[in-house]
C-alpha cells in the first residue's frame, strides 16, 4: 500500500511544521478575542478539537476503568485550564513573552529532581529571562498577564507528568481524545459565563475549527511523525523554539513588536530550555 504524503514526511520538517502550527494558531485565536473573549475562544477551540480527535481515534469510553478514568480525569482538568490560562494571558500580554513564560513549566520538569550544577545553570538563565520580562515598571508587561502565563506554565509541568501517567494506561489517541472531553467541560463553565459564546456565528465557527485544526489535529499528527524516528532529547531541542517562533507570529500576524530585552529574554529561555533538553538523560518535551 503506498504510503500517504503525511506519513512521509520526514521528521524534521514534521515538528517544524507542529511548532509554526501550534503557534500560528494561537495568533489566529487572538484575533478572535474581541468578539468571543479568551474563555469563549479556549472553549470552541478545545470543544473542537475534543471532535476532531474523537472522530480521528474513537476512544472506548464505555470500556474505560475505573483507574482508566482517574488517569483521565485530572489529566483533561490540567489540559483545560492550561488553555484558558494561556488565552487569558494571551488577552494581556504578546505571544512571544506569554509562550516565554510559559515554557517555565517544561523547563521545571526537565531539570526538577536533578543535583548537576550544570542545571543550575540553565535554570539561572531561565530566571534572568524571567527577569527581563517582569513589570519592573508601570510601562512593563501586565503583571497579571504574566501571572496568567506563568500559571499555564505551572499546569503545562503538571500535564506533562498527568500525560506520562496516562500514557502507560491508554493508547496516546485515545488518551488524547478522552481527556479533551474532560477539557471541554472544564472550560465551559468560563467560555460560557464570559458571555462570548452568544456571539458565535457560522464565520466565527469555522474560524474556530481553523483553530483547532492549527493548534490540535495537525501539530499532534506531525509530532507523532516526528517522534516515531526523532529521539526524544532532538525532538525536546526542537521544542526549545517555540517561544522565538511564537514572537515571530506575533509580530507577522498581530503586529506585536517585542523590545530589545524582551527578545533577549525569548533567547535566554530558549537557551535554558535547549541547553537542559541537551544535557538531561531523560528530557521532557511538549506533549501534544
Amino acid at each position: 500500500m503506498a504510503r500517504t504524503p503525511a506519513r512521509s514526511l520526514p521528521p524534521i520538517p514534521a515538528v517544524l511544521i507542529a511548532i509554526v502550527s501550534v503557534q500560528g494558531g494561537a495568533a489566529i485565536a487572538k484575533g478572535l478575542f474581541p468578539v468571543l473573549g479568551a474563555a469563549g475562544t479556549a472553549g470552541v477551540r478545545i470543544g473542537l478539537s475534543a471532535l476532531m480527535l474523537l472522530a480521528a481515534f474513537r476512544p472506548p469510553l464505555r470500556q474505560l476503568t475505573a483507574a482508566q478514568w482517574r488517569a483521565v480525569v485530572p489529566y483533561g482538568i490540567t489540559l483545560g485550564a492550561m488553555n484558558v490560562l494561556f488565552y487569558l494571558s494571551l488577552a494581556r500580554i504578546p505571544l512571544g513573552l506569554a509562550v516565554t513564560l510559559e515554557f517555565i513549566g517544561p523547563l521545571g520538569v526537565a531539570v526538577a529532581g536533578s543535583r548537576r550544577a550544570l542545571d543550575l545553570v540553565w535554570v539561572l538563565l531561565a530566571g534572568a529571562g524571567i527577569a527581563l520580562i517582569a513589570p519592573w515598571t508601570a510601562n512593563g508587561v501586565d503583571p497579571l498577564g504574566a501571572a496568567y502565563a506563568l500559571a499555564a506554565g505551572g499546569c503545562w509541568a503538571a500535564y506533562i507528568v498527568l500525560g506520562g501517567r496516562l500514557s502507560r494506561m491508554l493508547p496516546g489517541g485515545a488518551a488524547v481524545a478522552s481527556g479533551m472531553i474532560v477539557a471541554t467541560l472544564t472550560i465551559l463553565p468560563f467560555a460560557i459565563g464570559g458571555g462570548g459564546l452568544m456571539q458565535l456565528t457560522p464565520a466565527l465557527l469555522v474560524a474556530g475549527a481553523f483553530v483547532a485544526l492549527l493548534s490540535s489535529a495537525l501539530p499532534y499528527t506531525c509530532e507523532m511523525i516526528a517522534l516515531r524516528s526523532m529521539p526524544a532529547r532532538t525532538f525536546s531541542i526542537f521544542m526549545s523554539l517555540e517561544p522565538a517562533v511564537a514572537a515571530l507570529c506575533g509580530l507577522a500576524f498581530l503586529s506585536e513588536h517585542l523590545g530589545g530585552v524582551q527578545w533577549l529574554s525569548v533567547a535566554l529561555v530558549i537557551a535554558a530550555s535547549a541547553g537542559a533538553a541537551l544535557s538531561s538523560p531523560d528530557p521532557a518535551h511538549e506533549p501534544a
